[in-house]
Formats: C-alpha cells, sequence, structure tokens
C-alpha cells in the first residue's frame, strides 16, 4: 500500500470533493446513513469511498485508492460496489466520476424493474432516449457490475433493478448534478402515472433534444 506517500495537489482535491459530494447527497437525501457511494479518476487509479461510513463520519484521508487490478494501494476498505466503479472507470475514457445512490423514486421504480421512457425530454440530459434499468444482481458482485455496464451503454445513468441508481459524469459535479436530475426525473415519471399513462416522446423528437443539447451550457456557440 502506498498509505504514507505524499498526496498531489489534484488527489487531496479530490479526496475533499468526494466527501462534500457523500454530504450533499446525505443532505438531499438520495442516501441515508452509509447506503451509496462515489468514486473518481485519479490517473493510472482511483479513488472509492469506504465501506459503511456515514457520510457525515467521512474524511478525506478515509477515501481508498485502487489500480484497476482491484488492489488497494492506500487506505482500508472499499465500498462494496468498487467493482462497478473500476469497470465503469476502465471502461469509458469520457467518464471521470460515478455516482451510486440509492434515492427514493430511482429506488422505487427499480424495485420495479421499470426503465424510464422518453415522457419529458430531460431524459436525453442521460445520453438517450430513455434510462435503462439493469436486471437484479447481488450487490458488490462482478454480475452487478456487468449488468450496469450494459444498461449503460451509450448512456450516462441506469437504474440497477431492486438497487438503486447510477450517474456518470465527465468530472464529479457532472455525475452528482445528473443523479440529482435522474431522482427527480424519477419522481416526476412516478407521479405522471398515478394519474394514467404519460404521453412518450418520440424517437426523432429525442434526437431533435439530443442534438440541440450539444450546443447546450457554458461555453457552446449559438
Amino acid at each position: 500500500m502506498r498509505a504514507l506517500a505524499p498526496m498531489s495537489g489534484d488527489e487531496a482535491a479530490l479526496r475533499e470533493a468526494m466527501v462534500r459530494g457523500m454530504q450533499r447527497l446525505a443532505a438531499l437525501g438520495l442516501n441515508r446513513g452509509s447506503s451509496g457511494n462515489l468514486s473518481g479518476r485519479l490517473g493510472a487509479s482511483f479513488l472509492v469511498t469506504p465501506s459503511g461510513v456515514p457520510a457525515e463520519d467521512l474524511r478525506a484521508s478515509a477515501m481508498v485508492e485502487m489500480d484497476y487490478a482491484g488492489a488497494v494501494l492506500a487506505g482500508g476498505q472499499p465500498s462494496s460496489e468498487w467493482r462497478f466503479h473500476r469497470d465503469l472507470l476502465a471502461a469509458r475514457s469520457d467518464v471521470a466520476a460515478v455516482v451510486h445512490t440509492h434515492s427514493r423514486y430511482a429506488t422505487t421504480l427499480a424495485c420495479l424493474q421499470r426503465e424510464l421512457p422518453a415522457f419529458h425530454y430531460m431524459i436525453a440530459a442521460a445520453g438517450g432516449d430513455s434510462i435503462r434499468c439493469a436486471p437484479y444482481a447481488l450487490f458488490g458482485t462482478q454480475e452487478l457490475s456487468d449488468a450496469a455496464l450494459a444498461a449503460l451503454q451509450d448512456r450516462r445513468a441506469c437504474l440497477l433493478g431492486n438497487h438503486g441508481m447510477i450517474a456518470l459524469g465527465k468530472d464529479l459535479d457532472a455525475a452528482l448534478a445528473l443523479a440529482l436530475e435522474v431522482e427527480s426525473l424519477c419522481a416526476q415519471y412516478w407521479s405522471a402515472v398515478q394519474l394514467g399513462a404519460p404521453t412518450i416522446l418520440s424517437s426523432e423528437q429525442m434526437q431533435a433534444v439530443l442534438e440541440k443539447f450539444k450546443g447546450y451550457g457554458p461555453g457552446s456557440k449559438p
């Protein structure tokens, strides 16, 4: 292990950001107690939250550094879900952070193993015209990681059957923002289906949204 090796400025900043991220998720009710976890890319390795530590007790020094072979380089016991964090960061060069929550509405739909269709144009925030739901697999297993990777193909978010939600981002802020958006969409969909069958946008309508999103946000051209 490299527990006593000096940290770079980037590593120290990422560790602090991960603590703030977990605390924000707890404050917003997307996680409770020690549920949920997150990770961030760190060059040839990555940091993941430790196992079983409530957000209010997290410290930057507790973040666990791992390599892509699954070995702990520094820190204690990693989150039981380190496999899908490792596999997603290894497979997706466009992703630098992974957020996993057990938020109320995303988990409700996940327990129905129901994907989110294009009932609202903001579904496109997750990268496609739906937010898929991966089939159930035991937490912490390679089977769960494989199911998550499949559900996230060409997507930035998915539900995990009978479990929760994953959101990906180019950095931790983007992944956290997407997790919040997905939870909001799940709440809206849950509310809509209480009144009937929501109108679903067509593939053509969603493609137009996805194209428009390419020029949306700071730094984009009008």
